[in-house]
């Protein structure tokens, strides 16, 4: 079974939020258009709490997009973003929810980020999304959202890892290319056995 896997299409990732990806919201029409023609939609939510160990303002003298290596590795800083509650976790008000089957929230947990929707960044806390799909039956991902070169590549990455096969709908995803970082993404996702499609040759397929 093929499930469309929706990455966190949230408002703070969109124009106007606090860590906007350019463009970010030229996926939701995209993403809509195509979850009519799944049977499984799966979206993810990042869900911090206030203060999160991720945020720059968590730590003085940093600022945002500054680095630091915290307790399971490298850390990037980011901007307060997607704090639990507020209007900027919420989902994009255009996008088209009625036919999601799981939302999962990701990290929630004070002192480690989330950027993969399997594994938290210590690559070692689970998220149970594997869990949840082998039970399903579900071996094929569909996947979509924000950021390309963070969270959507590190769930992809994570969800070949794990056994599962992987289409990444290339005008479905938009990145926030930090000194190269999408490129890099790309180069990672196809190499590691990602396959790259558009939402118009999906469409054809489907």
């Amino acid at each position: 079974m093929d499930a469309l896997l929706v990455v966190d299409v949230q408002n703070d990732f969109c124009p106007g939020g606090s860590l906007a990806v350019p463009d970010g919201d030229h996926v939701v029409p995209v993403i809509n258009r195509l979850s009519s023609l799944f049977e499984v939609v799966l979206h993810t939510q990042d869900w911090h709490p206030a203060g999160h160990l991720s945020f720059a303002s968590s730590h003085k003298g940093k600022n945002a997009y500054d680095v630091v290596a915290l307790d399971y590795g490298k850390q990037v800083l980011w901007p307060d973003h997607c704090v639990q509650g507020t209007d900027g976790a919420a989902f994009h008000p255009d996008l088209d929810l009625k036919r999601s089957q799981l939302v999962l929230r990701k990290g929630f947990r004070r002192k480690i980020d989330s950027y993969s929707a399997f594994y938290e960044n210590d690559q070692k806390t689970v998220t149970g999304l594997r869990g949840y799909l082998e039970n399903r039956g579900i071996s094929t991902l569909y996947v979509t959202g924000l950021a390309a070169d963070f969270c959507v590549k590190w769930t992809v990455l994570d969800a070949m890892k794990e056994g599962f096969q992987v289409n990444v709908v290339e005008d479905a995803v938009r990145g926030i290319d930090l000194d190269g970082s999408l490129e890099q993404a790309w180069q990672e996702m196809v190499g590691a056995g990602a396959r790259k499609i558009s939402s118009d040759t999906l469409l054809h397929q489907l």
